[in-house]
Formats: structure tokens, C-alpha cells, sequence
């Protein structure tokens, strides 16, 4: 019996709307929010591009205190309070889970909003981290309206949770223009 091969997330920017996405899951297709900057074949850090490529999910963040634990086959965290991710290109921890420090050039996970109560952390610029090359590529729930991210891919939160149900090791997204 030969491995069964996991058929990716594909993400297209929706027609006439460069900040939109729609996004096919094995049971139809789904609406997202995505970068102002629409889809990047070559992302900066602040561009506000979604980038263009394939990107496994590395780990799943949640905020415990707000919603349940996600059941997915990746690593899963809860998010605490001292959260933050650095997007700061000048500091050794460029693109990585930090806690955060009054001096550090990090954004804090844990939200008032409910932007992050789960956050699917994607492997963009990672292994190699490249400085400047862009930093925290998240999947995470959408504003009203579905208005544009900086760079993400945001979903509803009953989206949220087909996505999650299709999250599996070796799962990934494909960005597409």
C-alpha cells in the first residue's frame, strides 16, 4: 500500500477582488480575507501581500480561555498571555513565537479582538528565515465583512472550523493568483 498523499488547501484570489479569496476544501469552496497587497510572488516584510506558494501548516495556536482545543493532526498550543511573534527583520528571532518583552519588535497573539483565537501558524520563510522576506504568514479568523489582512488568510469562524477539520499532518495551503 503506497502513502496517500495530502491534497493541499488551494487559496485563489476571487475575480475583481484582489483582496479576496476563495478558497477550495474537499467539501466546496469557501470565501477568505486575504493580503491588502493581494497575492506576492515576491514578499517583503510590510508589503501587505499574501504570498504566492505552497506553505505547510507548522502548528495550530488557540486562545484557551475563548474557544476549545483544536482536534487536528499537527502540534497544537494554547496561546499565553506573554505571546507575541516577531516581525521585527533586525532581530534574531525575526519570524518566530517569542515572548514578548518591553522592548521587543514582536505583536502580541493574545488579541482583545477575536482575530487570533485560532491561529494556524503556515511555514512561510522559515526554514531558511530570510531577513525581510516577511514574517508571520497566519491562517486566522476574518473581519466583518471579510475586509483585507496584512498578509494573511482569514476565514469565518465556521469556515474556521471545516479548515480545521481538514488539518492533518503534512497539510498545507496553496497560494494561488
Amino acid at each position: 500500500m503506497g502513502v496517500r498523499r495530502i491534497r493541499p488547501i488551494i487559496v485563489r484570489r476571487a475575480p475583481g477582488r484582489p483582496a479576496q479569496a476563495r478558497v477550495q476544501l474537499s467539501h466546496g469552496i469557501r470565501p477568505a480575507a486575504i493580503g491588502r497587497g493581494s497575492v506576492r510572488p515576491l514578499k517583503r516584510e510590510g508589503d501587505e501581500g499574501t504570498p504566492l506558494g505552497r506553505f505547510p501548516v507548522r502548528l495550530v495556536l488557540y486562545r484557551a480561555d475563548r474557544v476549545s482545543r483544536p482536534r487536528v493532526g499537527v502540534p497544537v498550543r494554547a496561546i499565553r498571555a506573554d505571546d507575541g511573534w516577531c516581525e521585527n527583520p533586525h532581530d534574531r528571532n525575526y519570524n518566530r513565537l517569542v515572548r514578548l518583552a518591553a522592548q521587543s519588535g514582536a505583536d502580541s497573539l493574545m488579541r482583545k479582538d477575536a482575530l487570533y483565537d485560532y491561529i494556524l501558524v503556515l511555514g512561510y520563510n522559515d526554514r531558511p528565515c530570510i531577513k525581510g522576506r516577511g514574517s508571520a504568514i497566519f491562517v486566522h479568523l476574518a473581519r466583518e465583512g471579510y475586509t483585507p489582512t496584512a498578509g494573511c488568510i482569514a476565514f469565518s469562524k465556521s469556515d474556521m472550523a471545516a479548515v480545521l477539520a481538514e488539518t492533518r499532518r503534512g497539510s498545507s495551503f496553496l497560494v494561488m493568483r
